[in-house]
């Protein structure tokens, strides 16, 4: 895989209430279609009272073929009953380093 055509998207979102465990168990259940698909790699963090997840999408094609992946539909609709999304950054750039800056 070639780095440079990962797609980097943020979603920033709260479980409902009562809601939890379940939206925790269905984005597992994402990970691991978006995984077997070959379309993405996740991570999750929690805040105070929010989610962040951060999502590197393969290309630009392996995200829009996701978008047609019925394991994942299945578990995008499901979320969309235990969950209340913020905000979503779809497209994110990396902003370039100052080349004298010491990683």
């Amino acid at each position: 895989m070639n780095p440079s055509e990962e797609i980097l998207s943020v979603a920033i979102f709260e479980s409902l209430p009562g809601q939890e465990e379940e939206a925790l168990t269905t984005l597992r259940e994402l990970f691991s279609a978006l995984s077997a698909g070959g379309y993405s790699r996740d991570l999750l963090y929690r805040g105070n009272t929010h989610y962040l997840l951060f999502r590197y999408w393969k290309s630009e094609r392996a995200r829009r073929e996701a978008q047609e992946d019925a394991a994942v539909l299945r578990c995008w609709a499901k979320l969309a009953h235990e969950i209340r999304i913020v905000k979503v950054y779809e497209l994110l750039e990396e902003v370039a380093r100052d080349p004298e800056s010491r990683d």
